[in-house]
């Protein structure tokens, strides 16, 4: 069973976080990462709507493209290439979003559209290729920490408490409808980055150099306003303080028996 079918349960509350959100996995199989974006939220929302229940769409800071303002609020528009090869996950949540409040609009459905930015935390994948868990690995393993461009493209990053905290207060709030951004506004470059990792796991890597991928944003940053005055949130876990507990996580795998091997 996956979201691209349809399923029949009795619920109250539905979260709909399906779909892969490391490029190396999404790209993979860019029709697929498409169709569970867009059958998988009219699958939901076929659900939601036929038992009554309220609906939370994982929405994503990358609606917002590589955006021409900054930081980013939820009234921007973005700025999205609907033919790159990023476009599969990017176009994918935008038309999920636009089902959403469609539903809204024409089933009076009880919708919640959450734009999450850049989360990490412990029980990540160590091969999701994702910025956090890669400068992690190779830092632990003393290996060359890649950095894809100049290093001074910037991230804003939330620890997976806090977001978790920030999706259980958008679906229990009786008013919101969103879309709403939650994120951590403190923003920091992938140079800035890589040094604090390296700092944290006393690593002796050295930094390296590759080509920015197509489409790579060069900034990132959310505007938490409206989650801060409507659901009265905002991230609380400090980066480094987040970073110290993802890579005790690492450190543990990677000593374990089944852990990863260099």
């Amino acid at each position: 069973m996956t979201l691209r079918s349809r399923l029949y349960v009795e619920i109250d509350e539905l979260y709909n976080l399906a779909c892969p959100a490391s490029p190396i996995y999404y790209q993979r199989d860019p029709v697929q990462t498409t169709k569970t974006s867009v059958h998988g939220a009219i699958n939901m929302l076929v659900l939601a709507k036929r038992v009554k229940a309220k609906i939370l769409q994982a929405s994503t800071s990358e609606v917002y493209g590589d955006p021409e303002i900054h930081p980013q609020v939820e009234t921007y528009w973005g700025r999205v290439n609907s033919i790159g090869p990023r476009s599969c996950y990017d176009e994918g949540k935008r038309c999920a979003e636009t089902l959403f409040f469609d539903y809204w609009r024409q089933h009076a459905l009880r919708i919640k559209v959450a734009r999450i930015f850049n989360t990490y935390g412990p029980r990540m994948r160590s091969d999701d290729g994702r910025v956090v868990s890669n400068f992690i690995i190779q830092a632990l393993q003393n290996d060359d920490i890649t950095i894809y461009g100049d290093g001074l493209q910037t991230r804003s990053f939330s620890y997976v408490d806090d977001l978790i905290d920030g999706l259980v207060r958008l679906m229990g709030s009786s008013e919101v409808t969103g879309p709403i951004n939650l994120g951590n506004p403190a923003e920091c470059t992938m140079l800035e980055l890589a040094q604090l990792i390296i700092d944290l796991t006393g690593s002796r890597s050295a930094i390296c150099f590759r080509p920015l991928p197509i489409d790579d944003p060069r900034q990132r940053q959310p505007d938490i306003t409206r989650a801060k005055t409507v659901l009265n949130w905002e991230p609380r876990t400090p980066l480094r303080e987040g970073l110290a507990k993802t890579i005790a996580y690492f450190n543990e795998l990677l000593s374990s028996d089944g852990g990863l091997k260099k």
